[in-house]
């Protein structure tokens, strides 16, 4: 298996790992809800010598998501990496804070980040437990670890993901696969918040080779800039 797939893939980080694998000689399977933005990530890799191709999927939608899985397992011959980072677009989440929260809140971030990044983890695993190796790597922002009360709701969808991963990757010791939680502690490109630190995504997707290859023990990459 030669592969990684990106789910959420977007402009920005997914496209910046895409690069970092995709020049070590990994084909790209990119996979978001909207294809016209895919096949165009798609020509930007494609121009620079990378391998690559679109299967657009919502990743609330389970069945979905894991059919493009195996299309890229089948067009690629496996998937060796599996990246999941989706990002939630401005109006499909309330923000609320603790004391704000109903179980809906919190309902929506959880299928949209745990239970999509489950869903995504079942449909390659399997495939990864025969070959005896393989990389699975689960993005959150570092709200995960330490939260932010105006984000309360996504903040503790946040942190089911990263307690998941973590204990998916003590589970998997020993098997060959590697499971790590990357936590982002920096505006992506450009701030939304001001005073709070900002990186390239180019400065961060490193950390996502780190740990495919010489971080294989870790079960946490914490980038703050």
């Amino acid at each position: 298996m030669t592969s990684i797939a990106i789910v959420g893939a977007g402009p920005q980080l997914g496209l910046a790992i895409a690069r970092t694998f995709g020049s070590h000689g990994l084909d790209v399977a990119l996979i978001s809800r909207n294809r016209h933005k895919l096949d165009d990530l798609v020509g930007k890799l494609t121009t620079e010598g990378i391998t690559a191709a679109a299967f657009p999927a919502d990743v609330l939608d389970r069945d979905a998501l894991t059919q493009a899985l195996k299309d890229a397992a089948t067009q690629f011959d496996g998937i060796d990496v599996l990246e999941y980072s989706p990002v939630g677009t401005f109006g499909s989440t309330t923000l609320t804070t603790p004391a704000d929260t109903e179980p809906p809140h919190v309902q929506h971030e959880i299928e949209f980040q745990l239970y999509g990044a489950i869903t995504a983890t079942h449909a390659v695993l399997p495939a990864m437990r025969t070959a005896g190796t393989g990389t699975l790597l689960y993005t959150t922002g570092a709200g995960s670890i330490d939260p932010i009360p105006q984000v309360g709701n996504v903040n503790t969808a946040a942190a089911a993901l990263r307690n998941w991963a973590i204990n998916l990757h003590k589970e998997l010791n020993g098997t060959g696969i590697q499971a790590a939680h990357a936590a982002i502690d920096v505006s992506i490109g450009m701030s939304v918040v001001p005073g709070f630190p900002t990186a390239k995504p180019e400065q961060i997707s490193p950390v996502y080779w780190d740990l495919h290859t010489t971080k294989r023990d870790q079960a946490e990459q914490i980038f703050k800039g």
